[in-house]
């Protein structure tokens, strides 16, 4: 949907529309790092870094989806090995519901080492 006001176009997208068409590689950006976004952030002097573990109210959460995507798993499958309800995982990635305060550290030690999280999830042999 476009919508004009005083000679300026707004384009408003709904949850789930196509984003327009554009020149950006979007798989480029998807290829990007954590590192590289880092270190491109640090180098640009107008982007100076944020204080986020001394802003109060502010809290860091992982993105769910990016995390499953980076193990290359589906969402049943995610889900099951780190034992997440499927709906509540869609939540979450959908941004229809937050992780709550021990979810956003169950999320974190995922993120920081998801082999060791899922080897001491599996059933015993």
């Amino acid at each position: 949907m476009e919508m004009k006001h005083l000679g300026i176009i707004s384009v408003v997208l709904e949850p789930g529309d196509p984003l327009p068409a554009t020149d950006t590689d979007w798989d480029a950006v998807k290829g990007i790092t954590d590192e590289e976004i880092r270190a491109a952030a640090l180098s640009d002097p107008d982007c100076a870094p944020a204080p986020v573990y001394d802003t109060p109210g502010l809290n860091l959460q992982v993105n769910v989806k990016r995390l499953r995507e980076k193990l290359g798993l589906t969402q049943e499958d995610f889900a099951a090995v780190y034992r997440i309800p499927v709906g509540t995982l869609r939540d979450w990635e959908q941004r229809r519901k937050t992780p709550d305060a021990p979810a956003r550290a169950y999320l974190s030690v995922i993120e920081r080492n998801p082999e060791a999280v899922a080897a001491l999830l599996r059933p015993a042999a």
